[in-house]
């Protein structure tokens, strides 16, 4: 039975829903039962003297920022992947051949990249299948290589939650992208169904916006951005991926508040 745009759709939200529950809840846990260990996440950073100068509310929410951020990244891209799975043949890592020639033209693109010699283009490693020499065998493990079921299209996408990307990760990350697209074409032996993409969960520069980080842009091109609302409606393979997401997500969020609140109970009890 053909899946309806509607079941679709339920199954998305129930995905999510599901995830922010469970998310809310470990966290909580977590944080609870951390309370008198010195080692906790959050004891651990409350003892800025610099912070704690403040007062004990910025030190605790100082201190909670930091471990929310993190884990709810963490819980971001789980929660992408098991979305997509929905979707696609998912895996995490790529291996096969590569060739001496291919690891060294990537080298001078990278080089060029670095440079500002030339602008990142998709047209800049067209032909690079075509390569051969010494062999190199090699295995990368990957933020996400989606396999469609029904086009046979290959997506091979590094996620940065924000999109925050140093210099030096920048290249590093493109190069390694670019050895998996190697890897991949020299299996199929074609170019035209791998695609190399750069994703955030959310666009830091507020929804619609264009995508300016030069850090990015300094190695990634135009067509390999999947920001925001493209990368939410990529993993879901729908034209309101983004918005059925975000939905749901408010929705739920009331339990990560309410985890939040039972934190702060904990933690600052006169307050």
């Amino acid at each position: 039975m053909n899946t309806t745009k509607t079941d679709k759709e339920e199954v998305i939200r129930t995905v999510v829903s599901a995830c922010v529950e469970c998310y809310a809840s470990g966290f909580s846990d977590r944080h609870l039962a951390e309370r008198d260990d010195a080692d906790g996440t959050i004891n651990m950073k409350i003892h800025n003297v610099f912070i704690a100068a403040l007062g004990p509310e910025i030190q605790y929410y100082s201190a909670l920022a930091r471990s929310l951020d993190s884990s709810l990244g963490n819980m971001l891209e789980k929660m992408a992947i098991k979305i997509a799975s929905l979707n696609y043949e998912v895996s995490q890592h790529v291996e096969g051949i590569l060739y001496k020639q291919q690891t060294d033209k990537i080298a001078e693109l990278l080089e060029r990249y670095k440079r500002h010699d030339l602008k990142p283009s998709v047209d800049d490693y067209t032909g690079l299948s075509k390569m051969t020499g010494e062999v190199i065998e090699k295995r990368h493990e990957s933020d996400y290589y989606l396999i469609d079921k029904e086009t046979g299209m290959r997506y091979l996408i590094e996620l940065k939650i924000g999109g925050d990307l140093d210099n030096k990760k920048a290249r590093s990350e493109k190069e390694a992208l670019l050895e998996q697209y190697c890897i991949l074409t020299n299996s199929l032996g074609s170019e035209e169904q791998v695609k190399i993409l750069f994703a955030t969960a959310y666009n830091r520069y507020g929804e619609g916006h264009p995508w300016t980080q030069g850090r990015v842009r300094q190695f990634f091109a135009e067509e390999e951005l999947c920001i925001s609302r493209d990368f939410w409606n990529l993993v879901c393979k729908s034209e309101n991926g983004y918005d059925i997401v975000i939905d749901e997500y408010r929705k739920n969020a009331h339990f990560i508040n309410e985890a939040l609140e039972r934190i702060k109970k904990t933690y600052l009890p006169s307050v």
